[in-house]
């Protein structure tokens, strides 16, 4: 491949012109420092799921083309690793064939992450149901609109955060809160709610069981513990985050003060984020400094009210 047949653009003899490294950044190939004129070309996974067929279809790309090695991001994407410039179209042609893209740069939407909920047992959501919804209309759907800043979304099965919803820019927690049935509850002296809740918020008082609500992170952990049936019935849902970060700067996203019951309304409330950040955050900066600069309050009745 010459210089001349990515997109048009021609790059200088030797060293790439910024604009060019620039450019096929955008596409997901990001610039190895260690060597000239080479890079490791992110491939987009849906959050973290490949087939079997996939594996090998990226496997030969990394042979053919790179360097062999391949790279997991925290993202869940896969690098392919030491792709010289010259090898970085007829890449992705191949990959593009297999129905296999690259990218996850840029001031977009960027590719969903979630852990593995639906199959763990401590899982309290349909994870991947939830996620591949949100990578399609969101990722995918949404891949052509320009946002001040990078979005990023991640999908936790329960409070123990192992994908760390709460440090992205939306984040979407699995919960089980319990509801108590006082007439059920015979005040145990040995009380195996208290005994198997694992953030301490349950006890016995006055011959009854209590959750303390400020304590109580809906695990869900305490469900079918009491044999008396004290704790059956359970409201189940979706914890939303907003404004969370990592990186240079760090912030903890800030829960919406109404839990979501069903994912029609966790995929409007993202939309609305989506677009309240599109059309109201000041270009460069993150959604967690719109929320700053617009207040909390203007942003969750945006999201939980908003047209």
């Amino acid at each position: 491949m010459n210089r001349m047949s990515m997109g048009g653009t021609a790059a200088p003899e030797g060293a790439l012109s910024a604009a060019e490294i620039k450019r096929v950044k955008g596409l997901g190939c990001l610039q190895d420092k260690m060597k000239p004129n080479t890079f490791n070309v992110r491939v987009i996974t849906r959050n973290g799921k490949i087939t079997a067929e996939e594996h090998r279809v990226i496997a030969d790309a990394a042979e053919k083309f790179g360097s062999g090695a391949i790279a997991m991001t925290v993202r869940l994407t896969l690098e392919i690793q030491g792709v010289p410039y010259d090898n970085l179209q007829p890449l992705m042609d191949f990959l593009s064939e297999h129905g296999l893209q690259t990218g996850g740069t840029g001031k977009l939407v960027r590719p969903v992450v979630s852990c593995k909920g639906t199959t763990c047992q401590y899982g309290l959501i349909d994870c991947y149901a939830l996620s591949d919804k949100l990578h399609e209309k969101f990722y995918v759907g949404y891949h052509q609109v320009p946002l001040p800043h990078k979005f990023k979304i991640a999908v936790g099965g329960c409070p123990n955060n192992c994908v760390k919803p709460d440090l992205n820019d939306l984040g979407i927690i699995g919960q089980r809160v319990p509801v108590i049935d006082s007439a059920k509850c015979r005040g145990c002296a040995k009380c195996q709610v208290e005994i198997n809740c694992p953030v301490k918020a349950a006890s016995v008082a006055e011959g009854r069981v209590h959750i303390d609500e400020n304590q109580c992170n809906h695990c869900g952990r305490c469900k079918g513990t009491c044999p008396f049936g004290a704790l059956v019935e359970y409201k189940d849902g979706y914890k939303i985050t907003i404004g969370g970060r990592w990186g240079k700067k760090t912030a903890m996203g800030i829960p919406l003060r109404r839990l979501l019951t069903s994912e029609d309304e966790v995929l409007q409330v993202v939309e609305r984020a989506i677009l309240l950040f599109k059309e109201e955050g000041a270009p460069g900066e993150r959604f967690a400094d719109t929320i700053r600069r617009l207040g909390f309050d203007y942003v969750e009745r945006k999201l939980l009210d908003g047209k």
